[in-house]
């Protein structure tokens, strides 16, 4: 960090205590020529009061040693035990106390400075300034080193935010913080649309003392200098309040983390940015944020562009048999979580229909990968007229040559065209639900190992099905909560199931309205209503 500019000789505000009026005058008449404050006081209590009271601490106290209630020394050990007080330095003085035992004690009591009366003007001013140039150097790295801690742990909160609503909130926070005045911060999401978040006042004007206010807002003009350079904001900032709608009384800072991309704007008081070091606090402060935008962005990017690949893997369409009437309903969890590798299938063959659904374990761009590879080969297994048992087993050994580590779950259904039965093939998926046209429900529990473990499959379950029945594949993002017993989770889709309209359609849709994901996984959500079977 660069020195600040030298404000040392800049006037101070300091208490004289003195209980000699004609000894009050002199030193307070130099102080005041010199141009600093001076408050005085006439005895030890007094001066304690006056520190302890109301209002801005002087700089300096300057004690005579010889009082009338206690001695300068006590007065100045006063101060400095006081953690209110204890910055406050104190220059002892005396015409009385000068032997070299006086001086020293005054010293090793807390005094910073001890001067002999009569003391010349030039000397009792110097000694102010010395001792003023060091306090204030002093509380300059103090606060430094604070502004710096926080500006640490606020960085930290900054990368961690979850979204740019929160970024520019925690980066108005931040500043307000750290250089403790209002502050405005701008900047545009990922997504395009700009936010502002300040700490002054509502949208409509009214005072806010708590959080900073998250708004969106119109875009600002970005303007350029004539090299081409990008110029902050001007006055045309949004939510500015009077008095920083003049350039002159604000600090703006701009930051990018590339040139091409909108900036992060941080606007504060120009009162509480004076120093280089504050210059380039806030600087960090501001890059530190566009770093944490860019890096969200970067995120939505990448999401964006794995879940386009998984919905690129998913059924275009729906075969369409009198068989049976399908829907299906695909939910990615939500833009905070990665993409998983739920998925869904249906084709019609010459045994039946063949309706799955299934989940690759894990959430990662891996796991859409393998689930495109296993729909693709489900597919192609069960066109070539595969039962759904040696569809499984077969996706077993795939797994096992061209993915090995990777395990799924899957439920395999083939419904005949000529006949009521259902062959239930499942392996370690949730059971599937059947909703009886008299809205009696009941799951098909029987279940062999999940894929990729080489394990043996066993037969798949062969069940009779009333026409009119509703079929219900699901994955776990449907049912499965943090903290629920997963029986409790099924036994409520039951319970819902129980009420849906026999349309799949419909169905599906107030299945999800009733169950509402909680958007940690992917859902995905086959309804198959059998119909009737049409002799040849």
């Amino acid at each position: 960090m660069t020195r600040p500019s030298d404000t040392d000789h800049s006037p101070a505000h300091i208490l004289v205590v003195d209980d000699t009026p004609a000894n009050r005058y002199v030193l307070a008449t130099t102080l005041r020529r010199a141009g600093h404050q001076v408050t005085e006081a006439e005895d030890g209590t007094r001066a304690l009061d006056l520190l302890r009271g109301p209002g801005p601490l002087p700089e300096i106290a300057i004690v005579d040693v010889r009082l009338p209630d206690m001695t300068g020394f006590d007065v100045c050990e006063h101060i400095k035990n006081d953690p209110a007080t204890a910055a406050v330095p104190v220059i002892n003085i005396s015409a009385a106390a000068i032997t070299v035992d006086d001086r020293a004690q005054g010293l090793y009591r807390g005094a910073d400075a001890y001067l002999v009366e009569p003391v010349a003007p030039d000397e009792l001013l110097a000694t102010v300034t010395a001792t003023l140039r060091y306090t204030r150097a002093r509380r300059r790295a103090e606060l430094l080193a604070e502004r710096l801690h926080l500006l640490n742990r606020l960085t930290l909160a900054l990368y961690s935010a979850a979204d740019a609503r929160e970024l520019v909130k925690v980066t108005a926070e931040a500043a307000a913080v750290i250089f403790r005045c209002s502050v405005a911060a701008l900047l545009t999401t990922p997504q395009g649309s700009p936010l502002v978040a300040h700490t002054w006042q509502d949208e409509d004007g009214t005072a806010r003392a708590d959080a900073p206010q998250v708004h969106s807002t119109a875009a600002w003009p970005q303007r350029r200098d004539p090299s081409g350079r990008a110029q902050p904001p001007g006055a045309d900032l949004p939510c500015l309040p009077p008095d920083l709608k003049d350039p002159a009384r604000r600090r703006t800072v701009i930051g990018r983390a590339k040139a091409e991309r909108p900036p992060v704007v941080i606007v504060t008081s120009a009162d509480a940015v004076t120093t280089p070091d504050d210059e380039q606090l806030l600087t960090q402060l501001t890059q530190a944020s566009a770093l944490a935008l860019e890096a969200l962005r970067s995120y939505s990017e990448e999401h964006a562009l794995a879940l386009t690949l998984q919905r690129s893997f998913l059924p275009e369409s729906l075969p369409a048999t009198p068989r049976a009437d399908l829907a299906v309903r695909y939910l990615p969890a939500s833009e905070r979580t990665e993409i998983g590798g739920d998925f869904y299938e249906a084709i019609s063959t010459p045994a039946g229909l063949v309706v799955a659904v299934g989940d690759v374990a894990g959430h990662s761009l891996d796991a859409a990968m393998v689930m495109g590879q296993v729909r693709h080969a489900l597919r192609a297994y069960a066109a070539e007229g595969h039962p759904p048992q040696v569809i499984l087993s077969c996706l077993d050994h795939l797994l096992a040559s061209v993915e090995p580590g990777a395990t799924v779950t899957l439920c395999v259904v083939l419904i005949e065209f000529g006949s009521d039965t259902l062959h239930v093939a499942n392996a370690g998926h949730l059971p599937p639900l059947i909703r009886h046209p008299d809205g009696t429900t009941s799951y098909v529990h029987e279940h062999g190992p999940l894929l990729g473990l080489g394990l043996a499959h066993p037969p798949a379950r062969r069940i009779t099905v009333v026409p009119g029945s509703l079929l219900l594949l699901v994955t776990d993002g449907l049912v499965e909560r943090r903290h629920e017993d997963l029986q409790h989770s099924l036994a409520t889709l039951a319970a819902v199931a129980a009420g849906v309209p026999a349309d799949p359609e419909e169905a599906c849709g107030l299945l999800l309205e009733r169950l509402l994901p909680d958007g940690s996984d992917d859902v995905a959500l086959m309804a198959v209503r059998l119909n009737a079977v049409r002799p040849d």
